[in-house]
């Protein structure tokens, strides 16, 4: 962001995961201008973090990294990232947003991405990125393919010893920044603010998230992808490589107790997804799946799963009860067996979660949007126009709507942006006629 000026668009994207490049994508190249708002450091969202995609196994770096670039590059979208939404309201026909660009304490216009503030930081923070098992330094740049390229420093952790101020080539380290509030306008608004996976700490059956070889799912994304954190799969107390592996699925949802009674629709196969991935990086291991049924809904998703079967990998028709910490790391599963042998344990190595999804984003004080029961954004025709709201002008895509595949996310993006296209015509018409009526 070369600015803090009131800004005008004929499109305004919110969410820059790969719902929101994707619309963006297809509005710019339908002529429009957009402006895509987002609150993490680099656009991307959850899929440039994950490891492989299913049913194909292709590289998510591979099918993201490109339309993050592309976005980049397009000389009709702006990303303005590592902002903050505060309202977004209906004006004059179109759409105002107040937003807050928060401070990197490094000047974006002079960062040229060198990461020598970086090498010169002498504190070590638990890196988010790779999910909290190895360290990255006080001031980063995001991850390797983070765009854009401009460093970002964590206040609760510098300790202002100037290193990286002295070493800049560019004197872009400000210590002094301050949150930057600016406006942007626009005739039409695309929600794609994704999702977000219930935390362990939720969870007093799983231990609260305080057994060290439990992790989520996106932590077992981080050590299986190639530029992790080990390199390999290990785990996390000990350095260890795992001999039994476990998921344990529907960890949140379909559980009126979590006050999550839907079904999040991508657990049974991102889960088949990183069994299989694990089976090819520790074939020794043994893999066990515990689930209450398998959901394999889409194309190609039943080969999948079978194929997973074919490949040794165990399903256990079970509902886990509780996992309580066992000797020399191992984690212990107290669960009921469906095939009639009753309440049951068992030991394993690490334990990976199949958490819930939920909605990244609650618009309840900044934008008057309906929501659904389960908390995503309602769609005012969800089978015949699922991208439409019920605020005029405004559309949704993606997990912002409801917890769905990338194949649907991307899908739907584009359904979003003809949609808004076809609005942004009939507006530009409707002036037309106007002007030729006076």
């Amino acid at each position: 962001m070369d600015d803090h000026n009131d800004r005008n668009f004929d499109a305004l994207v919110i969410g820059g995961g790969i719902a929101g490049l994707q619309s963006a994508l297809d509005l710019a190249d339908q002529g429009f201008t957009v402006a895509v708002i987002e609150r993490d450091a680099s656009v991307g969202g959850k899929m440039i973090r994950l490891s492989k995609v299913f049913p194909t196994l292709d590289c998510a770096s591979c099918i993201t990294t490109p339309k993050m670039a592309a976005a980049a590059h397009h000389d009709r979208i702006t990303l303005l990232t590592y902002c903050d939404l505060i309202s977004l309201q209906r004006e004059n026909g179109g759409f105002r947003a107040e937003v807050i660009q928060r401070p990197r304490y490094v000047d974006a216009r002079k960062c040229i991405g060198c990461r020598q503030c970086e090498y010169a930081c002498p504190v070590l923070v638990p890196d988010r990125e790779q999910g909290g098992f190895s360290p990255t330094k006080a001031i980063a740049i995001p991850f390797s393919n983070a765009i854009p390229q401009i460093a970002v420093l964590d206040p609760n952790h510098c300790m202002l010893c100037g290193r990286c101020e002295r070493v800049c080539p560019t004197g872009a380290v400000d210590y002094f920044q301050q949150p930057q509030p600016f406006t942007v306008t626009a005739r039409t608004a695309v929600v794609t603010t994704g999702f977000e996976m219930t935390t362990l700490a939720d969870k007093p059956q799983y231990g609260r998230g305080k057994i060290p070889n439990l992790i989520d799912a996106l932590q077992m994304e981080r050590l299986l992808a190639p530029h992790g954190p080990y390199n390999r799969v290990l785990r996390p107390s000990d350095g260890k490589a795992p001999d039994s592996i476990a998921y344990i699925q529907c960890a949140g949802s379909r559980d009126k107790s979590m006050g999550q009674s839907y079904c999040s629709r991508v657990c049974c196969m991102y889960a088949i997804k990183q069994a299989m991935l694990l089976s090819g990086s520790l074939p020794l291991a043994d893999i066990t799946i515990y689930y209450m049924d398998i959901r394999a809904f889409g194309k190609g998703y039943e080969q999948f799963f079978q194929n997973a079967q074919a490949m040794g990998i165990n399903f256990v028709k079970a509902k886990v009860a509780a996992v309580e910490p066992g000797p020399d790391g191992a984690v212990v599963l107290r669960y009921e067996a469906q095939d009639g042998e009753g309440v049951t344990t068992a030991e394993h190595d690490l334990v990976v979660l199949s958490l819930g999804l939920i909605p990244a984003w609650n618009p309840a004080g900044v934008c008057p949007l309906a929501t659904a029961s389960d908390r995503f954004i309602q769609s005012r025709r969800p089978k015949l126009a699922p991208v439409e709201t019920a605020m005029e002008g405004l559309f949704a895509a993606g997990a912002a709507i409801g917890p769905k595949d990338i194949v649907d996310t991307i899908a739907e993006a584009g359904n979003a942006a003809m949609a808004a296209g076809k609005y942004l015509a009939a507006l530009s018409r409707q002036g037309q006629e106007t002007v030729a009526a006076q």
